[in-house]
C-alpha cells in the first residue's frame, strides 16, 4: 500500500489514511461520488477487487493502478470512491469481518460456545485471507462488520459475570490465541512452498541424526517420549483453545460464587 501504511516488519497498518473520509466510506454518511465515465463502477467493486487480488498474491499485489486493470478503468477513476490505499485498506478490514463471513452466532447460546465458535471462525478466517497478518490492526477504524461481530460477541458473553475491561480483555485474549495459531500455520505452509519439501520429509531428513542424539542418553525425557507426540493427528489449536476456555470458566464460577448472598443460619 502507500507508504503513510507501511509499519515495522513489513506489516500495513489500519487507520493510517483520513480517518473521517474512511468512516464516511464504511458508514455511507459521506458525499457520493457522480456517475463515472465506467458504468458499473462502485465502491463495492472496488473493494471487492481488492480482496480477490489480496487472497490470491498478497497484499503487496493491492494498487490502484491494479484495481484499475482488473476492473476495466483507468486509475484516476477509482479516486472518485476512494482516496488512496491506506483508505482502502480499511475498507477491505472491515468487509472480510462481515458476520456472514465469520459466524460467531452459530454455537449453542452460552459464553463458552460464543468464544469457541468465535475462535474458529476467525481462523477460518485467516486462513481464507492470509494477507490479514500483514496488517497492524491495533488502530482499527471501527467499521459496521466489526462492531456487528463486536456487539455479537458481547451479547452472548455479558452473562459471564466479568467486569467490562474484563470482557473486552477475554476477546482480546481469544484473538490473540488465534492470531498466534493462524500465523504458525501460514509460516508452516510458507516455508513448504519455499522449499518444496513437505512437513514430513523435512523431519524424515533430520531422522537419522536424531536418532542418534536420542540414543546418546544426553536427552532421556526426549528419548522416552511416545511416538506420536510430534505425529500431526493432535490438534494442538484445539487443546490450547479449551484450555483457555477452560481457565475462564473457573473465574466465572469464582465470580458467581462471590455474588451469591450469604446463606441465612437456621
Amino acid at each position: 500500500m502507500s507508504s503513510g501504511t507501511k509499519g515495522t516488519g513489513g506489516t500495513e497498518t489500519s487507520g493510517s489514511g483520513d480517518i473521517v473520509r474512511t468512516l464516511e466510506l464504511l458508514w455511507d454518511t459521506g458525499k457520493r461520488p457522480s456517475r463515472g465515465p465506467k458504468p458499473g463502477l462502485t465502491l463495492d467493486r472496488i473493494v471487492e477487487a481488492a480482496v480477490q487480488v489480496a487472497d490470491a498474491e498478497g497484499l503487496e499485489a493491492v494498487s490502484m493502478r491494479r484495481l484499475a486493470t482488473e476492473l476495466g478503468t483507468g486509475t484516476m477513476s477509482l479516486y472518485r470512491y476512494v482516496p488512496g490505499k491506506a483508505e482502502l485498506l480499511d475498507l477491505m478490514l472491515d468487509r472480510v469481518q462481515s458476520l456472514d463471513a465469520n459466524p460467531v452466532t452459530r454455537h449453542d447460546g452460552s459464553w463458552r460456545g460464543a468464544l469457541e465458535a468465535m475462535a474458529h471462525a476467525s481462523l477460518a478466517l485467516h486462513r481464507r485471507h492470509p494477507w490479514l497478518l500483514q496488517v497492524n490492526q491495533t488502530r482499527p477504524i471501527l467499521g459496521p462488520s466489526a462492531l456487528d461481530s463486536m456487539e455479537a460477541v458481547l451479547m452472548y458473553i455479558k452473562p459471564m459475570g466479568l467486569t467490562d475491561p474484563e470482557l473486552l480483555s477475554v476477546i482480546i485474549m481469544v484473538d490473540g490465541y488465534v492470531v498466534g495459531a493462524a500465523r504458525g500455520q501460514l509460516h508452516a505452509q510458507d516455508a513448504e512452498l519455499r522449499t518444496g519439501l513437505t512437513d514430513a520429509e523435512f523431519w524424515q531428513a533430520q531422522e537419522p541424526v536424531l536418532e542418534k542424539v536420542m540414543t546418546s542418553g544426553r536427552y532421556p525425557v526426549m528419548a522416552a517420549l511416545s511416538d506420536d507426540t510430534f505425529g500431526p493427528d493432535f490438534d494442538h489449536f484445539e487443546f490450547g483453545l479449551q484450555r483457555i476456555l477452560d481457565g475462564l470458566e473457573v473465574l466465572v464460577t469464582e465470580r458467581a460464587a462471590a455474588a451469591e448472598p450469604p446463606t441465612a443460619p437456621r
